[in-house]
């Protein structure tokens, strides 16, 4: 995310004759609804997003908080800083008058009252408690803390999706959001020490914690629009309505009840909002987007892209092969394929289309790279933090088992482009376009901050030690390049990861209402009876309703919170097939993460069509054609465990380079060439079929598979000699 709020360093220019493509390019645009402040304003939040990540910094490594109080006070920031940047309408002009809705403001301003008021009720509490108070009067937090509160919160929201002013000017309905934010945190911190955690969801539990927890969702969901759009909106207010609709629903998704104050005094506990979507965000993904941010200051994802450029550009189709490497790279740091295409495609995307690639294959091809570093290993876009915490499957071995996986979809994406390339007969870009691969090399010491990373974590480090360690070999091996980190450098990467973590923060809490519903109504039980009842007809049909499912729950939502939910409806019931977890897991994370590319709401393919001008829905068929392997390999688990590590090292190798060869063949088949002439239909079901059963993994269907792509290879060839031939 850009940082366009605070000021910037000089970068030192390059000469011309290097040919460096790639500038700022990690730096992803000013969203439209982020404002821009300026003079003191700026220097304010400038000034609490460097706070807010040093809090973090200090909490993980120095001092640590009460697990519950940190959660708290971590969500709590980001509604702060995510309701003073994001606006929740579009932007007026000077020339527009500089405001529309002037209404807005004045009632917002008699809504900061309540608002405050509700506040100051907070203090009011705590000296109760100090004073010895083991309960806080009902009437007193009904009338003097929730109702006002609650009404603030409700006008505060309602107004702010009217209140349009100039971009540079902090709205008075978003303060009113900042104080009730506030408000909502400071009463979960005073009342939890004394009585939240023995009563919640019982009878004796303190009203005000229901009229926090609503107040504060609301927040949740309202901060989630602005800044990941409706989908994730609606399926939580879905599964909200649920809780209350569920009695009355016939079948497997009728359950008992729970009556508003009991749903509401757990919502915002361990079972929910600060469950496990929480403790990642709040732990290994705030530490490693400091990391991110920490190697985008220093200009190393520059040299990611540049590096790629130079050495795979001269290739046919480079600039596709390219968009494969460096969004691979990239999006495994940045954690969103969305954001990840916004910013690595903006080189990208261009340069295809001018070695001959239509708009639509280069906005795919991006879509579909970006995607794929969500599944890349070690970082995985934060996905096998979230894995490991909710499976207790150590960090380490997720990241071993998510190696040959990533290697297939890649390799997959690889061949389908150098497939298109020769079918279109692209070429690759000049020697004298491209960065100078030798002068890049020199340079090749900027990858070290990874390998530290991932050196520390197979030593047995904790992941925060490790990431920590990262973070400062960052700074420190950026003065060994030209764009040395000084103290205001430093100060600006503490910044943007600020920045980049409100979006991740606030979908994590909103995923967590939604996990919470799953586990507090029990829906998730009663879908993995469902899926049991299928299996008893067909294990793969079951299988193949899991994919739907997850793909479904995961469609226009970021990956974390698409895996948080699939992972809470659909891995349970797969573990109750017999499935190992660690495959169950990996099955619906996979789908999870595709559902970025899958039609029809594809989020990573919708943002590579606006930057490549191609229809949005073409390009998200495409780019699912692409990635296709991804769709097929989860399903390989099931049958072969050597693809996720599990088996001896034989049968590990033979697997990958079987698996490898499968997924060259599956993309001849879907892109219709092979053999350097282009296929027929009876040819690409052939060498589909060969492909499947090179993938699958068995002794004997790699045989049968063999012999059916030596087959085919023989009749391309032949086929080729006599066009060859005609031609001549």
């Amino acid at each position: 995310m850009t940082t366009e709020h605070s000021p910037k360093d000089p970068t030192p220019a390059l000469p011309d004759d290097d040919h460096i493509l790639a500038h700022d390019v990690d730096e992803e645009p000013v969203e439209p609804n982020r404002r821009l402040f300026e003079g003191g304003m700026l220097k304010f939040v400038t000034a609490l997003t460097i706070a807010f990540s040093s809090f973090h910094l200090y909490t993980l490594n120095i001092a640590p908080m009460e697990t519950w109080s940190y959660r708290i006070v971590h969500v709590a920031g980001a509604l702060v800083l995510g309701f003073v940047l994001f606006a929740g309408a579009r932007f007026v002009s000077r020339e527009d008058g500089g405001a529309r809705n002037r209404w807005t403001t004045w009632f917002g301003a008699v809504a900061l009252l309540p608002a405050l008021y509700a506040l100051y009720q907070t203090f009011s509490f705590s000296q109760m408690v100090a004073n010895g108070a083991m309960r806080i009067p009902p009437e007193l937090e009904t009338w003097h803390f929730g109702w006002p509160l609650l009404a603030a919160s409700a006008i505060g929201i309602v107004l702010s999706w009217f209140h349009q002013r100039e971009r540079s000017r902090l709205s008075v309905p978003d303060m009113v959001l900042v104080v009730c934010a506030i408000a909502v945190a400071s009463y979960f911190l005073v009342v939890y020490n004394t009585t939240m955690r023995m009563t919640t969801g019982t009878s004796f539990a303190p009203v005000g914690i229901s009229f926090a927890a609503v107040a504060g969702t609301a927040l949740i969901m309202e901060l989630t629009r602005r800044v990941a759009g409706l989908a994730l909106v609606v399926i939580g207010l879905v599964f909200l309505v649920y809780v209350f609709v569920g009695p009355y629903l016939p079948g497997f998704l009728g359950y008992p009840g729970l009556s508003v104050q009991r749903f509401f005094s757990q919502v915002y506990t361990d079972a929910g909002i600060l469950g496990p979507t929480t403790a990642v965000s709040s732990t290994y993904i705030i530490l490693f987007i400091i990391f991110a941010a920490f190697l985008q200051a220093s200009k190393v994802g520059d040299y990611f892209v540049n590096f790629a450029f130079a050495a795979a550009g001269r290739s046919r189709g480079g600039p596709a092969k390219v968009a494969i490497f460096a969004s691979g790279l990239m999006g495994m740091i940045n954690g969103t394929s969305a954001g990840n295409v916004v910013s690595t495609g903006s080189l990208t995307i261009p340069l295809m289309k001018k070695v001959g690639y239509s708009k639509k294959s280069a906005g795919a091809v991006e879509a579909a790279a970006s995607t794929g570093g969500q599944i890349m290993p070690p970082i995985m876009g934060a996905g096998a933090f979230i894995m490991a915490e909710i499976t207790g499957i150590p960090y380490t071995e997720i990241a071993i088992a998510a190696i040959i996986p990533s290697i297939l979809y890649f390799a997959s994406v690889y061949f389908m482009v150098d497939f298109e390339a020769a079918k279109m007969g692209m070429r690759g870009m000049r020697e004298d376009e491209l960065p100078k691969l030798r002068k890049l090399i020199k340079q090749v010491y900027l990858f070290i901050p990874i390998i530290i990373l991932i050196y520390a974590l197979f030593q047995g480090y904790s992941v925060i030690r490790a990431g920590t360690l990262a973070t400062i070999s960052a700074a420190v091996v950026s003065w060994l390049s030209p764009n040395k980190m000084g103290f205001r450098s430093i100060l600006r990467a503490l910044d943007i990861a600020s920045m980049m973590s409100i979006q991740i923060i606030v979908v994590c809490a909103a995923a967590g209402v939604i996990v919470g519903v799953i586990s507090l109504t029990g829906v998730g039980a009663r879908f993995s009876v469902l899926l049991l009842d299928v299996a008893a007809t067909s294990q793969l049909l079951a299988l193949i309703f899991a994919m739907f499912i997850s793909i479904l729950l995961g469609m226009g939502m970021p990956t974390t919170a698409a895996y948080a939910v699939a992972a809470s409806v659909v891995a349970p019931g797969l573990v109750q097939l017999g499935i190992e977890p660690l495959t169950a897991h990996f099955f619906v994370f996979y789908f999870a993460v595709v559902s970025a590319i899958t039609p029809p709401v594809a989020l990573a393919s919708y943002a590579a069509a606006g930057i490549s001008g191609a229809n949005a829905m073409e390009t998200s068929v495409a780019s699912f054609r692409i990635g296709i392997a991804a769709f097929i390999v989860p399903f390989m688990f099931f049958y072969n465990g050597a693809l996720l590590m599990d088996a001896p090292w034989f049968d590990i190798a033979r697997a990958l380079v079987t698996a490898t060869f499968g997924v060259y063949l599956l993309s001849g088949g879907v892109l219709g060439w092979f053999g350097e002439v282009r296929a027929s239909w009876l040819v690409r079901i052939l060498l589909i079929a060969s492909a499947l059963l090179m993938i699958e993994g068995g002794i004997w269907t790699d045989l049968v598979g063999v012999v059916i792509a030596v087959v085919v290879f023989l009749a391309q060839r032949q086929r080729r000699q006599r066009l060859a031939s005609v031609a001549a």
